[in-house]
């Protein structure tokens, strides 16, 4: 079986100790790197080594005027931009007091279809599916696959057009603004998207029918799973965040029960509740807390992959995206349907000294942010909790629990198997080293 990255094997003759390191993680978005320790059978340590450069974006938020926010925090990825602009809009509104709902939230949340579709398209076809089918990349699928690659291309392809024509690129868009949008679109001109939304949506049964055939693995994980939940729809933009040991508490309880903190292998925050769990955030935890908000089709979806609500298995990961991308399309397609033109693009926001939370579901989990600003409008205080960073321990707990149950495969293959592990998660390392805590020590 191939390898994707670098492997490098060292054998300590007094101790019986292996090491197995991966000096590149390949298919991930960003810079990390694995080292797992076994020693007299046992693994004794796992790190997911995050070295991709600190970023430092919320230091030079700082000092800057709040209508910049969404602009700014969209460079932090360019797989997931809407969701930075999404809950920096949030939070920002409720420190000036403004709601924006009605045609507004609407296209909020199509946007944020958008996303989810190229997204989970990206993720599903041409960086994990490659790992279930032992190929180094998809480019090498493709020579076997060139129909489900194509089809890949195509579905990714609606999301990308549906989020440049709302906002106005595909990569950092332009056109979300606090209160709104600076320019929305005409009925005729959003109806005008149906079509190539109806093609790719004809292309997803074809590729449920290939991801059913992929070989999972057996592994099971007893998760603390914690996620957005709505009363009245499957979660992008709002609600409440939920645990499966039964916390149920508004967005800006969040830092009260979760923290981030320093560890030395990684350039990214851990987090981890405040009674010290790890915790795990992304598809799997959606699907948990709310099934039952899904869609009739994308619950036909999961019945055609024998999905059960409640999933233990991270390999299954790649399935409940499948899931949500059904659910994504028609959703997309029922607020183009209902859309009324809104009489402005965007709800006049006026500053005020004040702060405020905003937290929406990213493709890859929970996005929070929370915003201070004073009476001119500019920024005293943020802070950024991505979905990598909150997942980051919850992998090496993977990896721990996998390497444990494999150590009979060979080391080749226990190599590759520990890259998808982790590209079960879908990771954004570069979404993830937004800070690093420096601490000076003086002798």
């Amino acid at each position: 079986m191939p390898i994707t990255a670098n492997f490098e094997k060292r054998v300590n003759a007094l101790s019986k100790s292996k090491t197995y390191k991966v000096n590149y993680l390949a298919r991930v978005e960003g810079e990390g790197g694995l080292q797992v320790r076994v020693k007299d059978g046992t693994v004794s340590d796992v790190k997911l080594n995050i070295f991709e450069p600190p970023r430092f974006f919320e230091g030079f938020l700082v000092g800057r005027n709040f209508m910049e926010v969404p602009d700014i925090t969209a460079r932090i990825c360019g797989i997931c931009p809407i969701a930075y602009q999404m809950s920096s809009c949030h939070a920002l509104e409720e420190a000036c007091g403004v709601t924006v709902d009605g045609p507004l939230r609407e296209l909020r949340r199509l946007i944020y279809c958008g996303e989810w579709i190229e997204s989970h398209a990206l993720h599903m076809f041409l960086l994990h599916a490659p790992d279930f089918l032992g190929y180094q990349d998809a480019m090498e699928m493709a020579a076997d696959y060139p129909v489900e690659v194509e089809a890949a291309l195509k579905i990714k392809k609606a999301g990308n057009d549906l989020m440049s024509f709302i906002g106005g690129r595909e990569i950092h868009p332009i056109n979300v603004r606090v209160g709104g949008f600076y320019k929305v679109p005409t009925r005729a001109e959003l109806r005008a998207r149906r079509p190539e939304l109806e093609a790719a949506l004809e292309l997803i049964g074809p590729a449920v029918d290939f991801l059913k055939k992929l070989p999972i693995p057996e592994f099971a994980v007893d998760y603390e799973y914690v996620s957005l939940q709505h009363p009245d729809e499957y979660p992008l933009n709002e609600g409440r965040v939920v645990t499966t040991s039964g916390l149920d508490i508004p967005i800006s309880e969040f830092p009260t029960h979760f923290i981030e903190e320093h560890v030395k292998h990684s350039t990214s925050l851990h987090g981890r509740t405040r009674d010290g769990r790890w915790y795990h955030v992304g598809p799997l935890a959606r699907f948990a807390h709310n099934f039952d908000r899904l869609s009739e089709p994308a619950k036909d979806a999961a019945k055609a992959f024998g999905l059960t609500p409640t999933i233990t298995n991270p390999f299954s990961s790649i399935l409940v995206r499948a899931v949500e991308l059904v659910y994504a399309f028609h959703e997309a397609l029922r607020i183009i349907d209902n859309y009324e033109e809104p009489e402005w693009p965007h709800v006049d926001v006026v500053p005020r000294t004040g702060s405020g939370t905003g937290c929406t579901e990213a493709p890859r989990g929970l996005c929070w942010h929370t915003y201070s600003i004073d009476d001119d409008g500019l920024i005293t205080k943020a802070r950024i909790v991505p979905p990598t960073s909150q997942n980051q321990k919850t992998i090496e707990e993977d990896l721990r629990l996998f390497v444990q149950d494999h150590l009979d495969l060979p080391e080749d293959d226990l190599v590759w198997r520990c890259e998808q592990v982790v590209r079960n998660y879908d990771p954004c390392i570069s979404c993830s080293c937004h800070f690093l805590k420096l601490d000076m020590i003086y002798e």
